[in-house]
């Protein structure tokens, strides 16, 4: 009934009051104790007593006297420990009569499910664009709101026009000058021309005749292209967003001075669609080349606050041509419709790139997977309503639920609340959603209760 532990915290009291060590072989009893206690008494004969008196003197006789008192108490502190066994006793009896604990079980099911690679990315602006002025000049007009959503061929910006609007008017003016010359040009040659056979002229003004038609022609050709130059250069002084986007804020305001090609006016992004860039590592490489050259690699993506089921699919449509040294990974780029702007450039995204489909896996609910120092496994309640803690292996998560690969098939029952109180091959009450009363404690034995009543 507990003797040897008993033993041991009475052989720790007995060193207190004695101030001497007893050791115990192999756990000992109380009644080996005792008869160690008993011989130390008895090894102390008279002689040893007077020899001990003439050379310590008080020393010892204080040692005889505190065997005394241990001797004394030795029969309390046994009564103490037998005490401490009955009451063990009956509280592993009251443990053995406890009722079954109430647990809440779910089926273990079957289906296909998605096998993946969870990935960390960043949305980036399918198009984006830097608004710089073409031609240098005063900023008079501004026709868009910060932060505004633009469509291609939005006027920006105006640009002073009048300097570019009179080189225009020179240009104009120097191509009819010049087509005026190759009119006179070509009227000379022409009379000319028909004199040449007469030999009234000679053949050097012949030529020189044809040549100034020639130059002149030249000259109309130089005015036209100068035309189109100074047109140009005044369509450039009216700045039209160059596609559809969401305008950041004006980097310029009306009244400031730009010059051509250096001075920054604005940013266009393009929202719809959005790219969600990503990487994995190379020990996934080969595997995603072989499904993106399958066409069935796809990507869903969401915000790190939304929930799984909200997820946005895309098409993986990029694969970087190198592994980065630095870091062993390879960039990835999917292309997600984004009408409502419900992804914004430069966010970071949660991407599970969807590899294939796993047929027939085993899923569990999360909660009922429990780790230990084994690791994982679960309490399987058989048909007869006993647990049994099955180890088991985790697959990958599936929403609220998780694959297991090992340890369990189909249609078997796992605990989901109420594992604390569960012990392996004992009974469970399933909670069926109906109240039930708890099962009564066992009686106490006849003797037991005999015992209480004469004591």
């Amino acid at each position: 009934m507990g003797e040897r532990i008993s033993a041991r915290e009475l052989a720790v009291l007995a060193e207190e009051v004695s101030g001497e060590r007893f050791e115990l072989i192999n756990g000992g009893t109380i009644t080996e104790l005792s008869d160690r206690i008993s011989q130390r008494q008895r090894a102390a004969n008279p002689e040893d007593r007077q020899f001990n008196l003439r050379t310590q003197g008080n020393v010892k006789r204080k040692s005889r006297r505190d065997y005394r008192a241990f001797g004394a108490m030795l029969p309390v502190l046994i009564l103490v420990v037998c005490a401490g066994c009955k009451k063990s006793g009956v509280r592993a009896g009251s443990a053995a009569n406890l009722p079954a604990p109430l647990v809440t079980v779910a089926e273990a099911k079957a289906q296909d499910v998605p096998r993946y690679l969870d990935e960390i990315g960043r949305n980036v602006a399918f198009e984006s664009v830097n608004v710089t002025p073409q031609v240098a000049g005063r900023i008079t007009e501004r026709h868009f709101q910060d932060g505004e959503n633009l469509k291609k061929g939005h006027l920006l910006f105006v640009v002073d026009p009048r300097p570019y609007r009179a080189q225009l008017d020179s240009a104009q003016a120097n191509l009819a000058q010049a087509k005026a010359a190759l009119d006179l040009a070509k009227i000379q040659f022409a009379r000319d021309q028909e004199l040449v056979g007469t030999r009234a002229i000679s053949k050097q003004d012949y030529d020189t005749k044809k040549n100034t038609v020639d130059v002149n022609e030249a000259q109309v050709e130089a005015a036209t292209a100068a035309i189109e130059t100074a047109q140009i250069n005044l369509d450039y002084c009216y700045i039209h967003s160059p596609i559809d986007g969401r305008a950041g804020a004006r980097l310029v305001d009306v009244g400031n001075v730009v010059q051509a090609n250096t001075t920054s006016l604005l940013s266009i992004q393009r929202l719809d669609p959005i790219y969600a860039t990503f990487t994995i590592t190379e020990v996934d490489l080969s595997e995603v080349q072989k499904e993106m050259s399958r066409g069935t690699l796809k990507a869903l993506v969401r915000i790190p606050g939304d929930s799984e089921a909200t997820s946005r699919p895309g098409r993986v449509e990029f694969l970087d041509n190198a592994v980065q040294n630095s870091t062993g990974t390879v960039n990835l780029r999917a292309t997600i419709p984004n009408r409502d702007h419900h992804f914004w450039p430069g966010q970071f995204v949660n991407v599970r790139l969807v590899l294939d489909m796993e047929k027939g896996a085993v899923l569990v609910p999360n909660q009922a997977a429990q780790i230990s120092q084994r690791g994982p496994f679960v309490f399987v309640v058989k048909s007869d309503d006993t647990a049994e803690l099955r180890p088991v292996t985790l697959g990958q998560r599936q929403g609220s639920d998780v694959v297991i690969t090992k340890g369990l098939v189909a249609r078997e029952r796992v605990v989901l609340a109420g594992q604390l109180l569960v012990r392996p091959g004992s009974k469970v009450h399933v909670d069926n959603g109906t109240p039930a009363m708890a099962p009564e404690l066992k009686p106490a034995s006849k003797d037991r209760t005999s015992h209480r009543s004469t004591s």
